[in-house]
């Protein structure tokens, strides 16, 4: 038995089926995390990312061949914010707000652990047209290596399994579309007391009938937010008057 069990309408998944594999897909993704930013740094093979630019706010790009979508990388070192205080932004949430501005839901499914939980991203008819009604159903994982390395790492559930937490819902005179997310998220190296060594990574397929070259360019757009997020996370940190 699977832990997939079919009803009239879609498939339910099990508290402990869909505890086992976000636990496990979780892991893989972090440790995939973790190669992806070690990655061309410190005299260390490159794994397939070529540098695409490096940008005059000091983000570098680069990109890795994944079939007919590219995953792509962003990283940038910050000596103003620690990876404290920017992982408090650097979340599925957070990132799908930057994506697109009419992010018109973010609800949590489930929480699995105290640092998993399963999420909907949903976006409306307003959005831009690669995010169009679309939806999203990512889980998220935030772990501490033992270095002190922040690790936060966010994919989409199988297609079935997403079914099963969540069915695709209807519109008036259209469906929602399911987007997919593959291993994506960040990770969060300290460097010295006052700076540190952030890398995203991201590879998002939108679905429906869009030419890949166009959701290519959508990716490199989204490896991007790594600057809106520090400005984000450098705003949100107290103010004290002067002494």
């Amino acid at each position: 038995m699977n832990g997939l069990v079919p009803s009239s309408s879609s498939w339910s998944v099990s508290e402990e089926s869909l505890r086992r594999y976000v636990r496990f897909a979780s892991e893989s993704c972090i440790q995939e995390l973790l190669s992806s930013s070690e990655a061309g740094r410190f005299g260390n093979a490159s794994n397939g990312w070529k540098m695409v630019r490096h940008d005059s706010n000091g983000v570098e790009i680069s990109k890795r061949d994944s079939g007919s979508l590219h995953a792509f990388r962003s990283r940038r070192i910050l000596t103003s914010v620690s990876p404290e205080q920017f992982i408090t932004v650097a979340n599925a949430i957070d990132a799908a707000k930057q994506w697109e501005g009419d992010l018109v839901e973010a609800t949590h499914i489930r929480e699995i652990d105290e640092n998993l939980s399963v999420i909907r991203l949903r976006f409306g008819e307003n959005s831009k047209p690669l995010f169009r009604n679309r939806e999203f159903i990512v889980y998220e994982r935030r772990e501490t290596m033992q270095d002190g390395t922040l690790v936060v790492a966010v994919a989409s559930l199988p297609k079935e399994m997403a079914e099963g937490l969540e069915p695709t819902k209807k519109k008036k005179n259209n469906s929602i579309i399911r987007g997919f997310l593959v291993e994506s998220g960040w990770v969060l190296e300290k460097l010295d007391d006052t700076s540190c060594m952030i890398t995203y990574v991201v590879q998002l397929d939108p679905a429906g009938w869009l030419p890949k070259c166009f959701v290519n360019r959508l990716n490199t757009k989204l490896a991007m937010i790594i600057d809106n997020l520090r400005k984000l996370a450098q705003a949100s940190l107290p103010s004290f008057p002067p002494t």
